[in-house]
């Protein structure tokens, strides 16, 4: 089992930017990729960006490309969603999710986080 502790939420007026972080714990070893989906209210859940654990391999949204960044560090076992220029659309719960490589499929990822708020204000 993997466990994976989502942090950094909050409220933050549109045009800022916040960080996302995402812990790993348990048998880490089974993880070969990261992802962030997020659900906005009254939606489904998307996919956002994901991270290979080795190597560096990045995939993104299209729509999400250049405003954010996903990056990790290996010795926390942690991954970073840097978020910038958010917009009130932007609002949703994050979920980190752990997988055995990058994929926007959220059914690739059989472990997932318990999700934070990121709520941003017009």
């Amino acid at each position: 089992q993997v466990q994976l502790v989502e942090s950094g939420g909050g409220l933050v007026q549109a045009g800022g930017s916040l960080r996302l972080s995402c812990a790993a714990s348990g048998r880490t070893f089974n993880m070969n990729a990261l992802g962030w989906f997020r659900q906005a209210p009254g939606k489904e859940r998307e996919f956002v960006t994901a991270i290979s654990w080795t190597g560096g391999y990045t995939a993104y949204a299209s729509s999400l490309k250049g405003r954010f960044t996903i990056s990790r560090d290996n010795a926390k076992n942690t991954v970073y969603l840097e978020m910038n220029s958010l917009k009130p659309e932007d609002t949703a719960v994050y979920y980190c999710a752990a997988g055995n490589s990058i994929s926007a499929n959220e059914g690739s990822y059989p472990f997932w986080g318990q999700g934070t708020l990121v709520t941003v204000s017009s």
